[in-house]
């Protein structure tokens, strides 16, 4: 068979070795280690998005042990049997084939006595830890789980319609998560360990990835997964969500067309990078975009995009590559557009002045409550760059630099609302001015507990953006967008 390590006779030796030391204990463990027979199985979750996950976890903690004992006995059997460096040269298929048939045989050199169902669901775990991601497969594989996030090996929990449940998934130790840990942050060239415990990284599909490993996490590796939906989200679908009003998204899709100057903010989850990538697609197809990311989740559709990462340091310190160092060489690349994943410090500035200095329509997301505190925070990071500028400086800096900010929060209920689109004025005395164009009410709430509310116009019917949209022939559809948001509150 292929791949094998050895001739024949060593591999059959090994098993009826192993199957002799233990005869009558191994078909105890795979009877009692049938976890198709008494619960969802891991398949059938990923199958079925919504499968409900199984309630009585304390007794499927007995049962998995079990499990899990009979499950690394024959991994370590196939580890000893297979050569993983010619493995590595087929394709996942044939890979996955060569996997079950190595597999059959140790089953049946042990005398395990296995249903079809039982044996199925042992191959999908083991080829998920040979190829794949372990035990996170059946989670990365459903589209309803917005944020996957383990806590050493025995927790896991999801968020899922906005709300965090523990499952039933867990590694078989902490060193197995660490591994998958590594598989991950390897793709895109980084590394996580005792000397470098903190990494971001991300997926082939570009959800973000955290991990933070011992000595700093005391329990055993946290890795934190941000997942991206397979189909991208529009703004026609955060319309149907009830995110934002046709009329909102009318103005949003406006916004990104005039080529403004957009500060997405929002707290931990309230979907910013959603947001924005909602917003990149009404950007003309012919302008060379730009994007800098700590880790690339942007997903532009337009076929001028260069796609810029940062680098943490190597093992000796050495070779960081920042944020800052990023934004200062997009200025000569010859970009349209500037596109930061995220604004955390110093970067603020080098931002500000690239919106300043001809790049319209440049974009950017931060973590902050409302718009007001985004100003705020905004000023706080440029001082935290040790610039020494007077506040009314910076100030001033904002205000000619942002035109829009835009306001996501993740709701008590777990929704996600688009609560402000609002515009920056200018300056008064040392106070920067501005006015809301779309907010969000919370009115109460129903029978379920859902938060109900209203998005609603403030009435202005010629904001500052107005000229702007006149330039680029938007002006028409803008004012018939406002209208009918005062319409429909009239």
């Amino acid at each position: 068979m292929f791949g094998r390590r050895g001739s024949t006779g060593t591999t059959s030796g090994a098993g009826k070795a192993d199957a002799t030391a233990r005869p009558a204990a191994a078909p105890a463990q795979a009877r009692s280690a049938s976890p198709a027979s008494s619960q969802p199985s891991r398949a059938s979750q990923a199958a079925d998005p919504n499968a409900p996950l199984p309630p009585s976890r304390p007794q499927e903690r007995q049962r998995s042990e079990d499990y899990y004992d009979v499950k690394s006995s024959i991994f370590s059997a196939l580890i000893d049997t297979i050569d993983l460096s010619q493995l590595a040269r087929l394709d996942p298929e044939s890979a996955r084939e060569e996997i079950s048939d190595v597999i059959n045989e140790i089953i049946h050199l042990k005398n395990l006595v296995m249903s079809i169902a039982e044996q199925e669901e042992l191959l999908a775990d083991i080829v998920n830890d040979v190829l794949g991601y372990g035990p996170l497969e059946p989670l990365l594989a459903r589209d309803d789980i917005a944020d996957i996030m383990v806590n050493g090996a025995e927790k896991t929990y999801i968020e899922v319609a906005g709300k965090v449940q523990l499952t039933n998934v867990r590694f078989r130790d902490n060193q197995q998560l660490m591994n998958v840990c590594q598989r991950i942050v390897s793709q895109v060239g980084r590394r996580v360990d005792e000397s470098s415990p903190i990494c971001d990284a991300r997926l082939p599909d570009g959800s973000r990835v955290n991990v933070i490993a011992p000595p700093l996490a005391i329990d055993g590796p946290a890795l934190t997964i941000r997942k991206f939906k397979k189909d991208k989200l529009t703004l026609d679908q955060l319309v149907n969500f009830g995110t934002i009003t046709p009329e909102g998204a009318q103005v949003l899709q406006i916004i990104g067309k005039s080529r403004c100057n957009v500060i997405v903010s929002g707290g931990t989850g309230s979907g910013k990078t959603t947001l924005l990538n909602c917003l990149t697609l009404y950007i003309e197809s012919t302008e060379r975009i730009i994007t800098c990311e700590d880790a690339a989740e942007l997903q532009l559709q337009q076929p001028h995009v260069v796609r810029l990462e940062t680098r943490p340091p190597n093992i000796e310190g050495e070779g960081q590559i920042t944020m800052r160092d990023l934004i200062k060489n997009c200025l000569r690349m010859r970009p349209e557009r500037i596109i930061v994943g995220e604004v955390r410090g110093p970067e603020a500035f080098d931002l500000l002045q690239a919106m300043n200095t001809g790049h319209d329509g440049s974009m950017g997301t931060l973590h902050a409550n409302s718009p007001r505190e985004a100003l705020s925070r905004m000023e706080s990071m440029i001082t935290m760059g040790g610039y020494g500028l007077p506040a009314r400086t910076i100030r001033e800096m904002i205000v000619s630099s942002v035109d829009v900010i835009v306001q996501a929060a993740r709701l008590r209920d777990g929704s996600r609302r688009i609560t402000h689109i609002t515009e920056v004025l200018g300056m008064e005395g040392d106070v920067v001015v501005t006015q809301d164009l779309f907010v969000y009410d919370m009115i109460g709430e129903d029978e379920l507990g859902r938060i109900v509310g209203r998005h609603r116009s403030t009435g202005i019917g010629r904001p500052r953006m107005w000229e702007r949209a006149r330039y680029f022939g938007e002006e028409r559809r803008l004012a018939e967008a406002l209208d009918r948001a005062e319409v429909r509150e009239g």
